[in-house]
């Protein structure tokens, strides 16, 4: 019956396995172990060492290691920081917290990253920072935004919250600015629920990081213990029960009404304010979550690719009506996409998202649904000006995302498929 009931999902912790369980688990009945321990430093070394890096501080989200960074640059208050819309609110909120104005560029609409033409065109005075985002696991096209930053004597960091494994020209992306940062939330190539890690080889900015690794201090036990229980309540409870009279949804709305567990995003954050528990440094027990799903790293990025290579080889040419098909994600020679998300464009989209969940218990992902997601983000408050960026709205219209996530099988796969083309 629980498996009936149970979405295919692509969201709701998806990562999690049963080893995971078994950790968190272990973590909730020892609290000693909550705010101090080996696994940060652990976790911090791993990450050097995968990614050749001198410095890597984790924090405890990608938010407050963006933050960290920003900081680090000791900016004039007022400089503007140059992102991309087509984006998380979490990523403008870091920008304006540090006393900075976000500059918001235009996406391409065939790998929906940064524009370079449109970077170019929206340079100033005050232009001090580029912050570059590799959506749905895509490494943007570093080689262009590179040259622009050198041309205008601009700082780059990378955005790596959706591409950790990706490449590009070989590269690792992370490792090919002056600073980047990686998250590990809810829903992310690993997760902790919450958390994130910020790197660098610039020995200024590494002695910055390392300051505010120190003065952040840590999240209180409370919050600590809502991320620990979020992946055992949804998956012995919530997912289960999901769809039976919608109690699964109901329980999991009731949670984060009544803080038992947290939200991904809090509705300050969706004005533009700053929760107390931002910025943070990273807990002992998120960092051992995290350290844990770190050592399966390739296993992820092996699946997410399988699973994307599925989706291209049963989804291509399905048309709908006379008119229109999905488009399928773009290939770039140079560029090793992680597949996040495997992101398809369809004039219907949110249509087919709608019928997915009602017909099918298929939950599909509507990253982004407005140029800075979630929906409900007041996006003046961000100060995003409506048709400043064309292509990020078009495509927050078209835009739909297939899971690829490790708990996805091929059976999944085909239902997904199955359904698209019976909508179709």
């Amino acid at each position: 019956m629980s498996k009936y009931f149970k979405p295919i999902s692509i969201s709701l912790s998806p990562n999690v396995e049963k080893d995971d369980l078994r950790l968190a688990l272990n973590l909730i009945i020892r609290p000693w172990l909550w705010k101090k321990g080996k696994s940060i430093n652990k976790l911090e070394e791993e990450f050097k060492k995968y990614l050749g890096v001198k410095y890597a501080f984790s924090f405890n989200s990608g938010r407050s290691s963006l933050y960290a960074i920003l900081k680090s640059l000791n900016l004039d208050q007022g400089s503007e920081v140059l992102l991309q819309a087509f984006t998380c609110n979490a990523v403008p909120n870091p920008v304006l917290w540090a006393g900075l104005n976000p500059v918001y560029i235009d996406c391409n609409k065939d790998d929906f990253n940064m524009s370079a033409s449109d970077l170019e065109a929206k340079i100033t005075t005050k232009s001090r920072v580029v912050v570059v985002q590799h959506t749905f696991g895509l490494p943007a096209d570093m080689d262009a935004i590179r040259a622009i930053c050198s041309a205008y004597n601009l700082i780059l960091v990378e955005d790596c919250a959706h591409s950790l494994g990706a490449e590009f020209n070989g590269q690792k992306v992370g490792t090919i600015s002056k600073a980047s940062f990686f998250s590990f939330s809810r829903d992310k190539i690993i997760s902790s629920v919450y958390g994130g890690i910020a790197v660098t080889n610039d020995d200024k900015i590494g002695e910055s990081l390392r300051q505010a690794h120190g003065e952040f201090g840590l999240p209180n036990l409370f919050w600590i213990f809502q991320q620990i229980f979020h992946p055992i309540l949804l998956h012995y409870l919530i997912l289960p029960i999901y769809n039976f009279l919608d109690l699964g949804k109901i329980l999991l709305v009731l949670s984060q009404m009544f803080h038992i567990l947290s939200k991904a995003v809090s509705l300050q954050e969706k004005q533009g304010k700053q929760p107390e528990y931002f910025p943070k440094a990273l807990p002992n027990a998120l960092a051992s979550m995290a350290l844990n799903q770190f050592g399966k790293l390739e296993k992820f990025n092996t699946q997410r690719k399988k699973i994307a290579e599925f989706y291209y080889a049963n989804l291509k040419d399905i048309p709908l009506g006379a008119q229109a098909k999905f488009e399928l994600p773009a290939g770039f020679t140079a560029r090793k996409n992680v597949f996040l998300r495997y992101t398809v464009k369809h004039s219907k989209a949110h249509d087919i998202i709608y019928e997915a969940w009602h017909k099918e218990n298929i939950l599909l992902g509507d990253w982004y649904t407005t140029p800075i997601a979630p929906c409900d983000t007041k996006i003046d408050e961000l100060k995003y000006t409506p048709g400043s960026c064309t292509n990020a709205e078009y495509l927050a219209k078209r835009t739909l995302n297939l899971p690829t996530h490790i708990n996805i099988s091929k059976k999944d796969a085909e239902r997904i498929v199955n359904f698209l083309k019976k909508y179709a």
